[in-house]
């Protein structure tokens, strides 16, 4: 399963567990960064404690590193944090995408806050390898053992290629889609069709915003769009925030990458499961021998 290329995309790990540890491993990074001929200035997005240890040990240095609070980058799902990596790039990178970026997860906040959200988190990682693999954006991403566990530390070395445990980003993620998703409740709703305003308004009945709920409705009816031919009937349930719809689709997608990718300029495909991803705080995919289903959950 192996993709068999070689990337420019230099995806390092370092960990860490005190003040002193997170320097010696910043410090060196974001001086090759400073040293790069044409690139420029490097990035660090990372606790603000840290940052300030940053400003301190760098002096009058500092000023050529552009310091990021990491709960000003990481505010949402790890989707959108995709999505902000490769704006960001896009804007401030030189040719072919080349910036040092140290990149130091809050798992203290969301990324943490469940076992499910952080298997999305370690799903992002190891996708990273895929979705930036042309780039010659060099990352380091910081984990400090004082807030992220020796859980999550070892499925993250599993994602970056200089450590000893690497695995190939699409076994990995082969590996998180095969645990069966919960069964749907008895109780759950069945549409025949994804009528966006029907969607919209059985949302609103379970208490979520009319704004949200529109939200909700149009990554629903985005994401039947993207899956059509559908299966069969669209299930809802679930109370605000946590409205869910599943959808299933005639035919499988085999695509680990489907919704993390923005959709191409032309012939217009509709933004798709990108949106619902942008949207939605969790969208699962799994595909069987009948087809795919996708389950997309508000929050």
């Amino acid at each position: 399963m192996s993709t068999g290329v070689l990337s420019p995309f230099d995806h390092r790990m370092a960990v860490f567990d005190s003040d002193e540890g997170f320097l010696a491993a910043a410090l060196p990074f974001l001086g090759e960064g400073l040293d790069a001929s044409g690139e420029p200035p490097p990035v660090a997005i990372a606790a603000p404690h840290h940052l300030d240890l940053l400003r301190d040990a760098l002096g009058s240095g500092a000023k050529d590193v552009t310091c990021i609070p990491h709960t000003d980058w990481y505010t949402g799902s790890a989707a959108n944090a995709v999505a902000r990596a490769a704006a960001y790039l896009a804007a401030h990178a030189g040719p072919g995408g080349r910036l040092h970026l140290v990149m130091e997860p809050v798992w203290s906040g969301r990324a943490g806050r469940s076992a499910r959200e952080t298997t999305e988190w370690i799903r992002y990682e190891a996708l990273a390898n895929l979705l930036f693999a042309s780039m010659s954006t060099t990352a380091l991403c910081a984990y400090d053992t004082r807030t992220a566990g020796p859980a999550v530390v070892a499925a993250a070395r599993r994602t970056h290629p200089d450590t000893e445990v690497y695995e190939d980003p699409l076994r990995l993620a082969a590996e998180l889609d095969a645990v069966p998703l919960p069964l749907p409740p008895t109780g759950a709703l069945r549409l025949p069709e994804p009528h966006g305003a029907a969607v919209q308004s059985w949302a609103v009945g379970r208490g979520l915003p009319d704004a949200d709920a529109e939200l909700f409705a149009a990554a629903v009816a985005e994401s039947a769009a993207a899956l059509a031919p559908l299966g069969g009937d669209l299930l809802l349930w679930g109370e605000a925030p946590g409205c869910v719809c599943e959808l299933r689709s005639a035919h499988r997608l085999d695509d680990p990458l489907a919704g993390f990718v923005p959709p191409a300029a032309a012939p217009d495909p509709g933004p798709g499961l990108w949106y619902a991803r942008q949207v939605c705080a969790y969208v699962d995919i799994r595909d069987d021998a009948g087809g795919a289903t996708v389950r997309l959950q508000y929050a």
